[in-house]
C-alpha cells in the first residue's frame, strides 16, 4: 500500500460520540438528545453544515433553538471532549515520513484552524468541495489529488457508513475504534518489512 486517507474527528481526535453525551450531560439533556437529533429531525442541519450549504452561526442558531439552547460557541462546545488522539497523529505523520502518501478526508465543520496538517501530502474538506461522506465524490477526489490507485490506498473512519463507498471504489477499509489496533494494522499495511 502507498496510501492512507484518513478521517479527523473519532480518528485522530478522541470520539464525537463521547464528547456529543458529555454535552448533552452538561448542558442537562438526557445524554442520546444530540445524537437522536442528529439522526432525525437536525440531519439536515448537520448534513447542511458539512457540505458547505449552511453556515456555522446558522447551524448553531438552529440547532440551539431546536435544543433550546444558547447558539453562544455552541460548535466548540459540542467538540470539546473530542481531544487529539495523540498516538494517530504520530503514526500518521511516522507513515508521511516514510513515504507514504497522506491525505484526510473529512466531513468538515469549518475549513480552517486544522492543526496537525504537517502530516497529510493533501487535505479534502467536505465543506470545500461541496461533497460530504459517504458520497463517493469526496473519495475520488482524494485519490486524484494523492495520485493512487484506490487499490493502493488505505481509508480509515468510525463509521462504518463511511467506509463503505471505500470499499466499494477498491481501496482496503479500516473502522477505527481505538488507536493500538488501528496503528497495528496500519504498520502490517504501509510499512516495509525488513528482509
Amino acid at each position: 500500500m502507498d496510501g492512507l486517507l484518513i478521517d479527523w474527528g473519532g480518528v485522530l481526535t478522541g470520539s464525537v460520540f463521547a464528547s456529543f453525551e458529555a454535552f448533552c450531560t452538561r448542558e442537562g439533556l438526557p445524554r442520546d438528545t444530540l445524537k437522536d437529533a442528529f439522526l432525525g429531525e437536525a440531519r439536515p442541519l448537520l448534513e447542511g453544515l458539512e457540505d458547505g450549504t449552511l453556515p456555522l452561526p446558522e447551524f448553531e442558531r438552529r440547532l440551539a433553538e431546536r435544543l433550546q439552547l444558547s447558539a453562544d460557541g455552541l460548535a466548540q462546545r459540542l467538540m470539546a471532549e473530542a481531544r487529539p488522539d495523540t498516538a494517530m497523529r504520530e503514526a500518521v505523520k511516522r507513515f508521511h515520513d516514510a513515504g507514504v502518501r497522506t491525505a484526510l478526508v473529512s466531513n468538515s465543520w469549518r475549513e480552517t484552524d486544522y492543526d496537525a496538517l504537517d502530516a497529510f501530502d493533501v487535505v479534502v474538506l467536505s465543506q470545500q468541495i461541496g461533497v460530504r461522506k459517504p458520497d463517493p465524490r469526496i473519495y475520488e477526489e482524494a485519490l486524484d489529488r494523492v495520485a493512487l490507485a484506490p487499490e493502493r490506498c488505505v481509508f480509515v473512519d468510525d463509521l462504518g457508513g463511511n467506509l463503505k463507498p471505500a470499499k466499494q471504489l477498491g481501496m482496503t477499509t479500516i473502522k477505527h475504534t481505538d488507536s493500538k489496533t488501528t496503528i497495528s494494522v496500519l504498520e502490517r499495511l504501509l510499512l516495509p518489512r525488513p528482509s
